[in-house]
Parts: C-alpha cells; sequence; structure tokens
C-alpha cells in the first residue's frame, strides 16, 4: 500500500491564504452575477469550501461577450501594432512573476496539486505568455504573383471574439495555453474556467488589468459547464470556441457551434495513451517512467500513459520493479514537501476513479497494488496498477484520469502497434527502446499528435500538442496554435501598362 504522509509543517499554511476575487469580471471589472447566484469552490484535501464563487449563467455570458465584441469593433487592442500588444503581454508576464507563490498555493488548494510543482508550473506559464508576447509583431501574410494584370497579396487578421472553456486539471497552464495566442493575435474573448477551479483564473484577470490590458479584451465568467459552457459554444456573437476537455463534452461544444452561427472550434480532447517499452530497455529506469507517466498530477493528465505494454522478455522484473516504486509511492497532503500526489479534484472524480477500479476488478483485471481509498479524509486514492488486462476492458478503453494503469504484455513490434493504435483516441504515445530503428518505425506508425522517446510528458512552447482521432482537433503551443485565432483574407489589384507583364 503507498504511504500517506501526514502533512506536518506543510509550507505555506493554506489557512493563511487569502482568497481575494471572487466575482465575474467583465469589461474590466469585478462584478456579482446577474442572478447574484453564487457556487461554491471545495478544497480537494479536506473537502471543506474554499470560497463562494458568483455563478455565471446565460445573461452574463451575453454581457461578456457585448463587452469583448465593442473591445473588438471598437477598441484598441485588435488595432494597436504588435509590438505594443507584446509589451503589454510582457508588463502582464511580469506581474505573474511577482505573485509566484501566492497563484501556486491557490492552484494547490484550489486542484489539489502539489505546491512544490506549482511553484514550477507558474513560472512556466509566465513563459507561454512570454513565447506569444514576442510573436505579436510577427504576425504577416504573403505577396503573391498571379497570371495575367494582377498581383495579390494576404493578410493574416484576429478572428473576433473567442470563447474559452478550460479544464480543472491544470488551471493556470490551460489559461495561458489558450488566452496567450489569441491576445497576441489581436482577439477579444471571454473566459470560463471549470467550476472546479476557477480560483488563479480571476487573479490572472486581476493582473491584466494592471498590466493595462483594456476593458472588454480578457472577460472571465465563472459557472457550470451546462449553463456558461453552453452559453458560449451556442452564443451568436462569439466567432470562435476553443474548449479542452472530455470528448463527451467535445461533441456538445461543436453540435453547439455548427447549430449556432457556425462558429471555429478547436478541441483538445481526451486520450489513452499507450507507453510501449521493449525488451532492450532499462528495467528501472522504464519502470520510473511508467510511474510518472500516469502518477503525475495523480493521473489527472490527458496524455497521462494508462496503457503500458511491456515485451515478455522483461515483462516479469518490470512488473516486480513497479510494484515496489508504486508501493513506495507517497500520498498526501499538498502543501507536504515530502507527498508526490494529491487528492483528485473533487468529491465526483474520486468516485469516478473508485467505479472504474471497482469494473476492473469485475472484468476479471489482477490488482497488483493500489485500488482504495488512502486516508480517511479528503479524496486520495492510492496508485492502481493493474495486470492480465484484456484490450477490450472498460479499464483499458474508457479514459479514467485518475492513477490508475493497465498494464499488458506483448510479443513482436507488430503486435505492439496494432495494440497501441486500439483505442478511438490518438493524444500521446511513449516508446521505451535503445533501438533507433524500432523507435523510427513505431512512432511513425501510431497513430498520435506527439510521441515520446525515452521520455514522457516532454513539452516546449514552440513544439505543438493536439490529438489525432477521438482527441480532437487544432493545435496548442508553437506558432500552429497562433494561426488559430488569425484568418487570412486575400487582396488582389489589377497592374496597369506594366511594362514588365
Amino acid at each position: 500500500m503507498a504511504s500517506l504522509s501526514n502533512g506536518h509543517d506543510p509550507n505555506p499554511d493554506p489557512a493563511s491564504i487569502k482568497i481575494k476575487f471572487t466575482q465575474l469580471f467583465i469589461n474590466g471589472q469585478f462584478v456579482e452575477s446577474v442572478s447574484g447566484k453564487t457556487f461554491e469552490t471545495i478544497d480537494p484535501r479536506t473537502g471543506d469550501v474554499i470560497a463562494r464563487i458568483a455563478q455565471g449563467n446565460n445573461d452574463d455570458v451575453d454581457v461578456a461577450v457585448q463587452a469583448a465584441r465593442h473591445a473588438f469593433d471598437s477598441g484598441p487592442w485588435p488595432r494597436m501594432s504588435g509590438s505594443e500588444r507584446g509589451r503589454i503581454l510582457m508588463k502582464w508576464a511580469d506581474l505573474i512573476e511577482q505573485h509566484v507563490e501566492e497563484l501556486a498555493a491557490i492552484d494547490a488548494m484550489d486542484a489539489g496539486k502539489l505546491y512544490q510543482w506549482c511553484k514550477m508550473e507558474i513560472p512556466s506559464v509566465v513563459n507561454i505568455l512570454r513565447y506569444y508576447a514576442g510573436a505579436a509583431d510577427k504576425i504577416h501574410g504573403e505577396v503573391l504573383k498571379m497570371s495575367g494584370n494582377f498581383q495579390a497579396y494576404t493578410l493574416l487578421e484576429p478572428i473576433g471574439v473567442v470563447g474559452h472553456i478550460i479544464p480543472w486539471n491544470f488551471p493556470s497552464t490551460m489559461f495561458f495555453i489558450k488566452v496567450s495566442p489569441s491576445l497576441a493575435a489581436g482577439c477579444t474573448m471571454v473566459v470560463k474556467p471549470a467550476e472546479q477551479t476557477p480560483l488563479s483564473a480571476l487573479f490572472y484577470a486581476h493582473l491584466a488589468k494592471l498590466a493595462g490590458i483594456p476593458d472588454g479584451v480578457l472577460n472571465v465568467v465563472p459557472g457550470f459547464g451546462p449553463v456558461a459552457g453552453a452559453a458560449i459554444s451556442s452564443h451568436m456573437d462569439i466567432d470562435k470556441v476553443s474548449f479542452t476537455g472530455s470528448t463527451q463534452t467535445g461533441r456538445v461544444v461543436m453540435q453547439a457551434a455548427a447549430k449556432s452561427n457556425l462558429k471555429q472550434v478547436s478541441l483538445e480532447l481526451g486520450g489513452k495513451s499507450p507507453l510501449i517499452i521493449f525488451d532492450d530497455a532499462d528495467v528501472d529506469k522504464a519502470a520510473e517512467l511508467a510511474l510518472i507517466g500516469i502518477l503525475f498530477n495523480k493521473g489527472e493528465v490527458c496524455a497521462a500513459g494508462s496503457r503500458v505494454f511491456v515485451q515478455e522478455g522483461i515483462y516479469e522484473e518490470f512488473e516486480k520493479k513497479l510494484v515496489e516504486k508504486a508501493k513506495a509511492w507517497v500520498v498526501g497532503d499538498p502543501f507536504d514537501p515530502q507527498a508526490q500526489q494529491g487528492p483528485q479534484v473533487d468529491k465526483r472524480q474520486f468516485e469516478k476513479i473508485l467505479s472504474y477500479i471497482e469494473q476492473g476488478k469485475r472484468e476479471g483485471a489482477t490488482l497488483l497494488t493500489g485500488g482504495k481509498v488512502a486516508g480517511n479524509k479528503g479524496y486520495y486514492i492510492e496508485p492502481t496498477v493493474f495486470t492480465n488486462v484484456k484490450e477490450d476492458m472498460v479499464i483499458a478503453q474508457d479514459e479514467i484520469f485518475g492513477p490508475v494503469m493497465a498494464l499488458m504484455k506483448f510479443k513482436t513490434i507488430e503486435e505492439a502497434i496494432k495494440s497501441a493504435n486500439n483505442t478511438k483516441y490518438g493524444l500521446a504515445a511513449g516508446i521505451v527502446t535503445k533501438n533507433i530503428d524500432i523507435a523510427n518505425t513505431v512512432s511513425r506508425t501510431i497513430r498520435a499528435g506527439i510521441i515520446w522517446i525515452n521520455c514522457y510528458f516532454a513539452f516546449e512552447n514552440d513544439v505543438p500538442f493536439g490529438g489525432y482521432k477521438m482527441s480532437g482537433f487544432g493545435k496548442d503551443f508553437g506558432l500552429e496554435a497562433l494561426h488559430k485565432y488569425l484568418q487570412v483574407k486575400s487582396v488582389i489589384t489589377p497592374i496597369y501598362n506594366s511594362p514588365w507583364l
């Protein structure tokens, strides 16, 4: 059984964290919701209420969209030079950098994320913002030579008002993955953070105002997906919606976009990513990589390596080392420096994961380790590893989004490729081998948007990230993300009396 750390002397003391912003942020101001309703955001360490947040609904989304539309049609942001937009975004990044520990503590408490990890994550989102701030003055089209007495050029223009719907597993990273490129492009926007984790988004809105982002450009409307999220997806005056979350909800978003004004959509959805470990791998290192691939952020990662395929020659040794490491994994208070895994984000996710564990047992998979609640308070689950998993089992097909690994054995490279692709998803995959031919063959054959070879969860601002198949479409990171928020306009002019034609 994994140990549960006792959380002695956490740093900082969560009781000392003051929540400053709980209202909607619309047109540069913090305001109450039109209905006056609020909802609770819960501390997953204890199940206690952190704060009550203004609850946005259709009316609030409409007010926010009106503000964003006015800012786009009549305000300075889309008309500002790229260098000036970049300067303001850089100032915003500087302000965030001054509040790293406070923001890290907020995300740790709101999402159950490790505080020490959040202290690294917040600087990384600052870098995302600076990356796109640097791209803001490098947006340009092309000059084209046409046949006959014509020439043409293309313009790259901001797409307009964007609706961003953000998940709860990385509230800060996901906020800036979406907001940074769309702001650099010159768009205005309405952001709906996940109802489980709204706190840091509101803090970022406050800092954006201080940085000089004009009123109406960035609006943050916390609320529930079926109400506020649906209002964004179906709004007739939103030009694009960007959503990260489950495939099931992504379908709903896409249908709403199609049935309203046929707004553009980009979706980053679920995953059931394979990690394939070949006989020539260093078993100890491979076991460590596999464990991180499923337990990082308590398994609440769309690209988690939840299906691990191990070649039969090292399978028994690998299984033994994996179980040893899993049992030593420290589950505990995310403010405890010794903890390696915090609580699941909320009671609903906690219960969903436990139900999948029971499903795995009923289907006949063998529970090697874990599978139980850790501690007697909060939403902690032990690292869980199943073996003797068949590919058609629910735990091998569904995205569990928790610390649950399906461990399987294979013989040949062909078998591994076929098994890896035996999923409706195609977000990520990992390969562990010393053989370059195997690495090249498998990486070119697996249908997934990102392949990690002898590593996992390696991200960088200029490396595009996004899925194949039912993992969605459209890329985050890189200049591909910037272009999601731009549209191409072609301009054609005649050339008269040219001696060169």
